[in-house]
């Protein structure tokens, strides 16, 4: 069919949908609603199509184009629930068990026949990991199920009218309800509300004098203190106690003042850093722990008055504290999992990352998993850090030189195989990383995003090498310019992906324990080590792996040394989710879809 997307943003869920209704056939144009109801309509007219599908939509639909043409909508909640804050409402009722539902657009929100539903189980992540696993499972599979039913013209979508749906309007989720009692909130009420808004809208509270968005939480188990005191620093997030335990905040957001700029999410302690307090001895009114009374000037990735409390890389045995690095073994196996908000990597997290490699490559092992873990594997650079840098042409250039570190580290382990297991997504440098290795494992529902060019970048991280060695290069430029998101299926029949993990989210690490423990015990791993070295060594021969990155750097630098080049521009909008101005952002119907997703 000719399916036409209609979508408040080109996210995760959005491509991929378009991703998979691609792999099935169908031709899918898309076009962004935030562009209003004329764009829409413009869209519609051009495309003509059979069927629109809304994967996500904060706006109504023109009523014209719902009444003369067939409209599904995927909502996050079960059949009957009705309101725009389904998932907020599920996560802050601990509901243990939700769902998605495809259904026909009508003038009333959420209230058309229901073409199709799944439901699937909540566990204790943050909303956005939720959304793009479980709710993202739940929904490709119920809109594949609507579209193949919309084909029969037999199936009749079942009304909300019937006695068996039981409707629920649910209100807009407001801060007031999110609202955090660091006196009266249990750590797991905390815990709640902050995983409830870790990507969007954030908590709002007060920090340091200022009000701020808090942006994810995890469990600290030792720290303790006064209720809403700040604790520690640690990997770029704050401690702050609550009044029967703390929880690590890896991101702030400012809330943004009158005629200022959009502000945007980044590590926390750097947003408590760039602040100027006027503190007290015992924490005072801001909850702080400080040195001297008076005013304190700090700049700098961390505030000075706050302990760094490192944690070990391989935790003892029980330890529930936060970390965004850990690793481990098991007999001739090591495991260095990694996790950072969205996927981006700063230049602190490549270089920490790199050591922790260098760490895994000092233990004997025969097999190293990278990754492992649900959820996001990266997304390269993190343009967000660079954004709020002083010199963003200098962090961009920093960043970057710390995650071709990274990728060159990978490309010459030669003693032992490397496997990147993706739980999730990958794009730009992150999708090259996880090329790095010997072997790519993708869970099922996982997009990929192998280019650059939607944020106005040539590219580094080695592509240049190691995307043609797996799929030629012919697809490798075809990728690259093309720039669309590329479903896990077709991931691996083109070689981008060696093996897919048919797996739900939450069973994802145990399938990658089973699938190592199964490649360490093969009896040809010696082997394929020994040629492993073998073809690093032709391949360097044939032509060193420094020339591929010294031309790449020579056209990325002349690319982040350019204030006119269209990168700065694209990075700012993406960063503060406004229009770039630089062309349409995203496919408008005749042109490609935006793949970038950083």
């Amino acid at each position: 069919m000719d399916i036409l997307l209609v979508a408040s943003a080109f996210n995760s869920l959005s491509q991929r949908v378009y991703a998979e209704l691609s792999d099935l056939g169908h031709r899918v144009d898309a076009v962004l609603a935030s562009h209003g109801a004329a764009a829409i309509r413009t869209a519609v007219g051009e495309v003509r199509p059979e069927l629109i599908i809304a994967p996500m939509l904060k706006t109504a639909l023109p009523e014209d184009v719902w009444r003369e043409h067939s409209c599904l909508i995927v909502h996050p909640g079960p059949p009957g629930d009705r309101g725009p804050s389904s998932l907020d409402w599920a996560i802050a009722e601990d509901a243990p068990r939700w769902g998605v539902t495809v259904l026909q657009a009508e003038a009333a929100m959420d209230a058309g026949p229901v073409w199709a539903a799944v439901p699937f189980e909540v566990p204790p992540v943050g909303k956005s990991d939720l959304y793009r696993n479980e709710v993202s499972d739940a929904a490709v599979t119920a809109l594949l199920l609507a579209v193949r039913r919309y084909g029969d013209s037999s199936f009749k979508p079942q009304p909300q009218s019937d006695p068996s749906v039981h409707v629920v309007w649910r209100d807009p989720f407001r801060q007031e309800l999110r609202r955090i009692d660091w006196e009266g909130d249990s750590t797991e009420t905390v815990l709640r509300k902050l995983r409830g808004a870790d990507s969007q809208p954030g908590v709002l509270d007060e920090l340091l004098g200022q009000e701020m968005f808090l942006h994810g939480g995890y469990i600290e188990d030792e720290l303790r203190g006064r209720p809403g005191e700040l604790l520690a620093t640690r990997a770029g997030a704050v401690c702050r106690a609550t009044r029967d335990g703390a929880v690590w905040i890896p991101e702030l957001r400012p809330r943004k003042a009158s005629g200022d700029p959009a502000p945007f999410r980044r590590p926390a302690a750097s947003v408590l850093a760039s602040i100027a307090v006027l503190s007290h001895p015992q924490g005072g009114m801001y909850g702080v722990r400080s040195p001297e009374d008076g005013p304190l000037r700090h700049a700098g990735d961390r505030p000075p008055w706050l302990p760094e409390v490192a944690a070990p890389l391989e935790p003892a045995p029980g330890r529930r504290t936060w970390t965004d690095i850990r690793y481990r073994q098991r007999g001739d196996i090591g495991f260095l999992a990694f996790s950072f908000p969205g996927g981006a990597m700063s230049t602190d997290q490549c270089r920490r990352l790199l050591a922790a490699y260098r760490y895994a490559l000092a233990r004997p092992t025969s097999v190293l998993v990278l990754g492992g873990t649900r959820d996001v594997f990266s997304n390269g650079i993190h343009l967000n850090v660079i954004e709020a840098s002083a010199d963003p042409a200098a962090e961009s250039w920093t960043n970057l030189i710390a995650m071709n570190d990274l990728v060159e580290a990978v490309l010459h382990t030669t003693d032992r195989l490397v496997v990147a297991a993706l739980g999730g997504n990958a794009a730009a440098g992150g999708a090259m990383l996880a090329l790095a290795a010997d072997e790519v494992w993708c869970r099922t529902g996982a997009v990929l995003n192998p280019h650059y060019r939607r944020m106005g970048l040539y590219g580094s991280e080695f592509w240049t090498y190691t995307l043609p060695r797996r799929v030629g290069p012919e697809t490798a430029e075809q990728l690259t310019t093309q720039a669309l998101p590329v479903s896990a299926a077709t991931a691996a029949d083109i070689g981008l992906v060696d093996r897919l993990v048919p797996v739900p989210a939450q069973d994802f690490t145990a399938e990658v324990d089973r699938l190592a423990t199964a490649l360490a015990a093969a009896p040809d791993l010696g082997r394929r080590i020994a040629a492993k070295e073998a073809a690093r060594r032709r391949d360097e021969a044939a032509q060193p792996l420094a020339e591929y990155q010294q031309e790449e750097l020579a056209r990325m630098r002349g690319i982040f040394f350019d204030p006119a080049a269209p990168y700065h521009a694209l990075r700012s909008a993406f960063v503060r989710k406004t229009p770039s101005g630089l062309a349409r952002p995203l496919a408008l119907v005749g042109e490609p879809v935006n793949g970038g997703s950083r």
